[in-house]
């Protein structure tokens, strides 16, 4: 796997102190090329975009065109000036500015390439940067800290792309004792026979198709005070997805090693919380399991008792993501929560109804709703609401059971899930939030990220975790 880039800090973007390094210059232009002049190449990235057009948004994928272009030309070493990155209509703290910078350069830098045989001319990763321009301590400690940030981001890709084969319930429970290693974060693991004396049936029904044994993460951080009460969340952990009896079709198949990319934001939040010493305690919760196939899988028509005591009517399997949340956020009232998020890829409807530029997020607190599509533009990690209204519940009243997984009609898919969960976060005394990242999986054409998992919402997770007082 690549490493970090090596940030190396410059007074001056002149000081040459190796002919192999290159620099960069941006241009308005749409084409960028390599240049020479003399002893000195120059890297000039296309924008495409007028100085006075620049927003945010367009920063970030400059950010990534330029590791972006120096890779499509065999370039490993760069030189850039900060100033060149400076657009003083953004209104953006110095602070801000380079670590989103350096958050973006480090994701643009990153390609799975674990199963791959590196080719004789080695892989195509940008290895050092020299950086000028950073002026004070504290923009160098935010470049760095933007480092960080992108590394854990990085390693839930890694985790999520990470082949169903190689990446079962037990076997992301390694993954999550392994990222957390050497941090002050307690990891404890329910196996089964601990589920079945709790009372998951919901975890325990899905997983019942699966020779792989069901397992529930618990992951803790206690940065904060000892008596205050901590934010918990919530990630989907179906390592893999085939959607039980009610089987996927073959073209929809082919990812679902991605479906506990949830699982794994929760997992590399905590560890993030951890690595930047946040002043926060953060309970990860990740109900691990195989959706299956089997002689022995649950069927549609079957009732699951939950952890809540509340039935589940299944008339779907392949509607499995929220049966086992329902039981992770039941599971998340005993820590006695300000706040509990859950994080899943939960619904295609969420990516018709949004397509794959953001995620769906769904919370009663309007407060909360505005503070997260505000961080969401601050982190990278964009999100936009769906209701949640009373209305809706009626579609999910079960026939034979409390509470039915699937809607009674094929519209709103997105909208019913939330509501399916929302039954049981009515038992929680904190606000809630469900963010549906279902759209936000893969990176897609046109964001400069390598092909596979995009690592949502780590950035906001931890956003939220920085700035958000309940």
């Amino acid at each position: 796997m690549p490493k970090s880039i090596a940030f190396h800090f410059e007074n001056n973007t002149k000081q040459a102190i190796d002919p192999n390094v290159v620099r960069v210059r941006l241009v308005p232009g749409k084409e960028s090329m390599l240049v020479r002049e003399g002893s000195i190449r120059r890297l000039e990235v296309g924008t495409g975009i007028e100085v006075a057009d620049m927003t945010r948004r367009k920063l970030v994928l400059v950010a990534r065109k330029v590791i972006a272009e120096a890779r499509a030309h065999s370039v490993q070493k760069l030189s850039v000036d900060i100033a060149d990155f400076s657009f003083p209509h953004l209104h953006l703290k110095d602070e801000d500015f380079v670590e989103l910078l350096s958050v973006n350069m480090e994701l643009a830098n990153f390609e799975f390439v674990k199963y791959k045989s590196e080719p004789k001319e080695g892989w195509k990763f940008v290895r050092e940067v020299f950086v000028a321009g950073c002026k004070s301590k504290q923009m160098r400690e935010a470049l760095l800290r933007g480092q960080i940030i992108a590394d854990e981001v990085n390693a839930c890709r890694a985790l999520a792309n990470t082949p169903g084969g190689e990446m079962t319930p037990k076997l992301l429970v390694v993954g999550a004792r392994s990222a957390t290693k050497g941090l002050l974060v307690k990891v404890t693991v329910l196996g089964e026979r601990e589920m079945k004396k709790l009372g998951m049936g919901g975890v325990l029904g899905v997983a019942k198709g699966s020779d792989e044994e069901a397992q529930f993460i618990i992951l803790e951080y206690k940065g904060g005070q000892a008596k205050e009460w901590p934010i918990v969340f919530v990630g989907k952990g179906v390592t893999f997805d085939t959607g039980g009896l009610n089987l996927k079709p073959s073209d929809a198949i082919y990812e679902m090693h991605m479906d506990m990319s949830g699982g794994a934001a929760v997992i590399h939040a905590v560890v993030l919380a951890a690595k930047l010493r946040l002043k926060k305690n953060v309970i990860g919760l990740v109900p691990a399991v195989e959706n299956m196939p089997s002689g022995s899988s649950y069927h549609p028509g079957d009732v699951l008792k939950s952890l809540s005591g509340r039935t589940i009517e299944v008339l779907n399997t392949d509607a499995e993501g929220r049966i086992i949340l329902a039981d992770g956020i039941t599971y998340a009232k005993r820590y006695n929560p300000r706040l509990v998020v859950d994080v899943a890829t939960l619904t295609g409807a969420a990516m018709a109804a949004l397509g794959q530029r953001c995620s769906a997020i769904f919370t009663e607190d309007e407060k909360l709703e505005h503070i997260l599509r505000e961080l969401g533009e601050k982190s990278g990690d964009y999100v936009w609401p769906l209701p949640l209204w009373d209305e809706y519940e009626e579609e999910i009243k079960g026939t034979f059971g409390d509470v039915a997984n699937v809607g009674k009609t094929r519209y709103g898919g997105a909208i019913t899930a939330a509501k399916f969960l929302h039954t049981f976060a009515k038992d929680l005394s904190c606000p809630w939030v469900h963010i549906d990242m279902a759209p936000r999986m893969t990176s897609i054409e046109g964001e400069y990220l390598a092909k596979g998992a995009a690592g949502a919402p780590v950035r906001l997770l931890v956003k939220l975790l920085e700035q958000v007082i309940l």
